[in-house]
């Protein structure tokens, strides 16, 4: 017996809906509204439901994704083919902090147990992070890193990892370019992590364009130990701990790797010392992002989570929203939600520097859709931005981020945007860069990733993914559109999951089995 026709409609002007039976619908199927297949329409794809004349507006969200490029008749599979896609929004004219929510009961009495910093931020993971200055050292710290887990660190329960911050920057580039602050202050920023414990430890080579002091120069990083290190190089500055391989001490490779090894059991003392304590989830700072995104993506997971990001910022936690080229086809509904009109001034000014960054390279935003978003449902960016955006929930928006800036205690509070390339890696590791303590990410056709520097959860915008992907995915959304529960019922479900994940309480599945993708620094200077 052929399974009941499902189909999601968006919004009430929307022309299309989207199927969401598994496997897809066969030609000849009857909708409830009584419109018949023409065609067989895969699972997430769009189905038309009333006949759209060429030149007319596709409609989903409300909104127009496409342009129809000949007739389509009611029933027909509205495929990325069938679609002219619209010019991109100006960044003129647009409306400015018109959009005014009516204020939220805040939530109070919502804890986790956090590691409390010096400077007054609040790590959810115990990590001893080992910075470095370029890719020519990664191989040396990696070995170093090996050892350190098994022979240091049995002996420090309360520290939860010992992670190296590999990266391919720190020579062969451009380094005084006017973009080279880009990857540098993001290298620093996710030095600074809240759960890297304020321990800064660095392997250099010697010899690189990004030296210790440039990297990390006075005053930027807190000092821990006031006592003078006895293994830096010739460049190491103040209480800046760095282990130079081309030291003339070092005889030898193994000499190298004891004398990160002997630098590592300082800081893994002091981090050991360190005990969770009770603290407001106004501590949480979260990262939200989208990848391998398919059309349930802005029907089901990203829905809810913008629900549980309307859940945070009124219980006073801080939440960023990034992927420049997933919000760009909806700059006006950003700058309208903006706090104020600084912010969104803020928010044109990144969307401008990213389209010149774009036009450089002779591209523009619709290179940003992958084949398994159009596999998945989704026809061209404008539909992918519009499924996106939703994650970042109703509130204002409080605050802008460029590339590689980090959060201020004190200013940035609330919903920030933090402008990223949409890039899973690049996004991620700049989100770190900026601060945040806990990752949420949805999936529509599936991906592993995760980051060792935070717990990263896992949510399916489909019950398929999650049947299959069951050791993968910490969150099904698919359930939304089963039927079986609501938007807001996943968006708790997910907010009460990060307070136990927060806390130490829960792993992630990315966690439990160590699916770490490495940091990709966004560099758009030259490399020489």
């Amino acid at each position: 017996m052929p399974a009941t026709p499902v189909t999601i409609r968006m919004h009430e002007r929307d022309n299309v809906a989207i199927v969401a039976n598994d496997g897809g619908l066969p030609a000849g199927a009857r909708l409830p509204s009584g419109v018949e297949l023409r065609d067989r329409v895969p699972q997430g794809h769009k189905v038309a439901l009333a006949d759209i004349g060429a030149g007319a507006p596709v409609l989903r969200y409300g909104i127009p994704i496409g342009h129809a490029a000949a007739d389509i008749a009611a029933g027909s599979w509205v495929h990325e083919r069938l679609l002219a896609m619209p010019e991109a929004r100006a960044l003129e004219g647009l409306p400015v902090a018109t959009v005014k929510p009516a204020p939220q009961p805040p939530l109070e009495g919502y804890t986790f147990e956090g590691y409390r910093n010096a400077d007054g931020s609040v790590g959810t993971r115990n990590i001893l992070a080992i910075t470095q200055t370029v890719q020519c050292v990664a191989g040396v710290t990696g070995f170093a890193v090996q050892r350190i887990k098994a022979e240091l660190l049995p002996r420090f329960p309360n520290v939860d990892d010992v992670v190296a911050l590999e990266h391919g920057y720190g020579c062969g580039v451009a380094i005084d370019a006017p973009d080279a602050v880009v990857p540098i202050r993001t290298l620093r920023h996710v030095s600074l992590n809240p759960n890297f414990g304020g321990e800064v430890m660095v392997v250099s080579l010697g010899c690189e364009k990004l030296q210790p002091e440039r990297l990390l120069p006075p005053g930027s990083f807190p000092i821990t130990d006031e006592r003078a290190v006895a293994d830096v190089g010739a460049s190491a500055e103040g209480g800046l701990d760095v282990v130079c391989l081309q030291d003339e001490a070092h005889v030898g490779f193994m000499s190298m790797v004891e004398s990160i090894m002997r630098q590592a059991e300082e800081h893994l003392e002091r981090l050991n010392a360190r005990q969770r304590e009770t603290v407001p989830a106004s501590e949480l700072v979260v990262g939200v992002q989208c990848g391998g995104s398919d059309a349930f993506s802005g029907a089901t997971a990203n829905p809810a989570v913008g629900f549980c990001t309307d859940l945070l910022v009124r219980a006073g936690a801080t939440v960023m929203f990034s992927e420049t080229t997933e919000v760009r086809d909806g700059i006006d509904q950003l700058t309208s939600r903006a706090a104020t009109p600084e912010v969104a001034a803020a928010m044109v000014r990144e969307m401008a520097w990213y389209d010149e960054y774009l036009k450089r390279g002779s591209v523009d935003r619709s290179a940003n859709t992958t084949p398994g978003n159009k596999k998945g449902g989704l026809a061209n960016i404008v539909e992918k931005a519009m499924g996106s955006i939703v994650k970042s929930g109703s509130m204002p928006i409080a605050g802008v981020l460029a590339p590689g800036e980090k959060l201020e205690r004190g200013r940035h509070r609330g919903l920030i945007y933090a402008a990223t390339p949409a890039s899973d890696f690049i996004c991620g590791t700049l989100q770190l860069a900026a601060g945040m303590n806990l990752h949420v990410f949805t999936t529509g056709r599936g991906t592993p990733y995760g980051l060792a520097a935070v717990p990263v959860i896992k949510v399916a915008t489909r019950s398929d993914l999650a049947r299959r992907w069951h050791d993968l995915m910490d969150v099904n959304a698919g359930s939304i559109a089963d039927g079986r529960a609501s938007i807001e019922e996943v968006g708790w479900e997910l907010f009460r999951l990060m307070l136990d994940v927060a806390s130490g309480r829960r792993k992630t599945w990315a966690e439990q089995w160590k699916l770490h993708n490495a940091l990709v620094l966004f560099n758009p200077a030259p490399v020489t």
